[in-house]
């Protein structure tokens, strides 16, 4: 994309080529980049600066509708419209889904331990080691109390538990699916986090706009795009909405070495959901998402096609 509306001021909005937007000074970047649609289809867009390796600035968006004239085909965006009807069938055709977070791991390219979270949260107890197996999927779809979402009617019969229809699925295919506008986040889908705990897919997937403190901290998979992070890279800001802030400074380092975001530009437009609870801030004017036990298994980073 050469160019892009700034909505800062949704009463007079600006449309900025790209070449314009970048000569602007760095404040006015900062404050206009998470204001910016698509000017063809006015789908969320973001701006990457020009790289140190002679990329240049460009601006992009990962919610082009699929007839927008500024959508241009590539094999990124072909393979996230595959993982979408993937996803969309697994829907159709599952009773349930498990979440392999160790799928993510395949991208790495160093193994990184990840460190310990400082403030356990001890409302909900969620084993980041847990070995989930079909089997115990099955039988622990017969344990109606284990249900943390809307209580619902579920399978108890052994019959009829043995007959499941289990689907397990990595965190790429899902926030592909979720950036492509797939069934999930509206399905009623129940989805394992872990061998004990499981959701309606309607209540546990939730978009970055979406995003509210939860009663006792409970998790939920956010996703979203990123528009920028800090220059201290501690923080990682949604494209989505200006109140939400995503703390990294635990584990900035395993970003780099699983995800190669070697700079800033790295994580500019990029997709992204992880596991984790969203609280507000002291001042009460800022929303905190913060990644469940630091533990990096449960976030992954699909950097943006250049081709955008």
């Amino acid at each position: 994309m050469l160019d892009a509306i700034c909505r800062y001021d949704e009463t007079k909005p600006i449309t900025y080529s790209v070449f314009k937007f970048q000569k602007l000074p760095d404040g006015d970047i900062e404050k206009y980049r998470q204001a910016l649609v698509c000017p063809a289809c006015a789908g969320k867009a973001y701006y990457r600066k020009a790289s140190k390796d002679g990329k240049a600035a460009c601006f992009g968006s990962r919610y082009h509708q699929a007839d927008c004239s500024e959508f241009k085909p590539s094999p990124a965006k072909e393979r996230e419209e595959q993982h979408a009807i993937e996803v969309n069938r697994l829907v159709v055709d599952s009773d349930a889904m498990i979440i392999d977070f160790s799928r993510a791991a395949k991208v790495a390219k160093a193994k990184v331990q990840p460190k310990a979270d400082k403030a356990t949260n001890e409302n909900v107890a969620v084993n980041s080691s847990a070995d989930i197996t079909p089997a115990a999927v099955k039988a622990d779809l017969s344990k109606s109390e284990l249900a943390i979402a809307q209580p619902e009617l579920v399978i108890d019969d052994d019959k009829a538990a043995a007959q499941t229809r289990i689907a397990t699925q990595g965190l790429e295919k899902l926030l592909h699916s979720l950036l492509r506008g797939s069934d999930l986040s509206t399905s009623d889908l129940w989805v394992y986090t872990d061998e004990k705990y499981r959701w309606r897919a309607k209540n546990l997937f939730v978009n970055f706009a979406d995003a509210v403190p939860t009663d006792n901290g409970a998790p939920r998979m956010y996703w979203g795009t990123i528009s920028h992070t800090d220059k201290e890279r501690l923080w990682l800001n949604p494209a989505e909405t200006k109140d939400v802030g995503i703390p990294i400074d635990m584990f900035s380092s395993s970003l780099i070495s699983r995800f190669g975001l070697q700079e800033r530009r790295d994580f500019e437009g990029a997709g992204i959901i992880l596991f984790g609870k969203c609280f507000w801030n002291k001042a009460k004017n800022r929303k905190i998402i913060q990644l469940w036990s630091n533990d990096v298994s449960r976030l992954f980073i699909s950097k943006a096609d250049e081709n955008e």
